[in-house]
């Protein structure tokens, strides 16, 4: 089956809202604030009205050099019909080799542990698909219900949580919606050099959280205390889900417990949106305290998050001795740079 080339953003915007789990990675906004280095080409299998599946693909390309990548961030989208992501795949790939595609890279919130998970990973091998060694966005995450009521919420999270929340509460820690980007990226980035990850330039998050707020598509929400900002936390929303995009906080009041007042109030906004899922975005790869992210994966436990796997990124290979390179070259080029950013 041959997919529609879909230009009108709105329509693409509206059928990815009839499709099961629609990721927000996969709106034409975030293929926005992927240009000028990204081009984005939206494509949709059934139609506008009853789609049955959805790519927005991401190509980049090196001036005139006949190199370019591919990329599907958090997709394709599709109905949990085998059939269709066998015909999905196959319509990748041969967009890829026509492309002439170092690789295409594909990361779709497919779970691994159901049935369609479990036979779409075997298929991804058998047609000589590749688990990426860059999985680009996190493959495990924590995920809340929120069609449950508050108390009910409430009940679900660790007793230190609910503790740790009302704390912060009776220590006047407060929390709002907000515009102020500037101050909230200030503080990421004191986040960032104090946890030691790398981040991008101010413009490109003023950008992200600007365009998103204003389409509806996201929310920042700040903690203070005593009109000092200590912490705040960047929401991503499309359909029924709530993705915890970006998180900060500062070394100031931490006794005071923002971070789960904040938290608490982010899910209970995304729960006024109609939102049925928080997603916590971003889980360790092994459930163990040796993981680099065993801390956060707790923080997020507390509020009563589930570990969800999903298959993660696997890439199609077109052009396999230039994708040798690239994959041995681009982890060097990333050590350098974070090494860089903690001089």
């Amino acid at each position: 089956m041959t997919p529609a080339l879909v230009s009108d953003p709105a329509a693409f915007g509206a059928a990815l809202l009839r499709l099961p789990r629609p990721h927000v990675l996969q709106t034409s906004h975030w293929a926005a604030l992927k240009a000028p280095y990204w081009n984005a080409s939206h494509h949709l299998w059934g139609s506008l009205n009853q789609p049955q599946a959805a790519a927005t693909v991401l190509t980049r390309s090196w001036g005139r050099l006949p190199l370019r990548i591919q990329y599907v961030p958090k997709g394709p989208l599709a109905v949990a019909d085998l059939d269709q992501w066998l015909a999905l795949l196959t319509w990748l790939e041969n967009h890829a080799k026509r492309s002439g595609a170092i690789f295409l890279k594909i990361d779709p919130d497919v779970d691994a542990e159901s049935e369609l998970g479990r036979t779409l990973v075997e298929q991804l091998q058998m047609r000589g698909w590749i688990f990426s060694a860059d999985q680009v966005q996190f493959r495990n995450t924590m995920l809340s219900d929120l069609t449950l009521d508050e108390e009910t919420l409430l009940a679900g999270m660790k007793q230190k949580t609910r503790y740790n929340i009302r704390l912060a509460g009776r220590r006047g820690v407060q929390v709002g919606l907000s515009a102020d980007f500037e101050t909230f990226y200030d503080l990421y980035a004191e986040t960032a050099a104090r946890d030691g990850f790398l981040i991008r330039p101010r413009d490109y998050y003023l950008a992200v959280m600007t365009r998103m707020q204003k389409n509806g598509l996201g929310q920042l929400l700040l903690a203070n205390v005593a009109g000092e900002i200590v912490s705040g936390v960047f929401l991503f929303r499309l359909g029924p889900t709530a993705w915890y995009f970006y998180g900060a906080s500062s070394d100031s009041h931490r006794r005071d417990m923002p971070a789960y007042l904040l938290q608490w109030e982010a899910m209970r906004w995304a729960k006024a949106q109609g939102c049925t899922t928080y997603d916590w975005w971003g889980a360790p790869d092994e459930l163990g305290e040796e993981d680099r992210m065993w801390g956060v994966y707790r923080f997020k436990q507390g509020f009563g998050g589930q570990f969800r796997r999903w298959i993660g990124a696997w890439d199609f290979t077109p052009r396999p001795r230039l994708y040798r390179t690239y994959t041995q070259a681009m982890p060097r080029l990333l050590d350098w740079m974070r090494r860089r950013a903690n001089r």
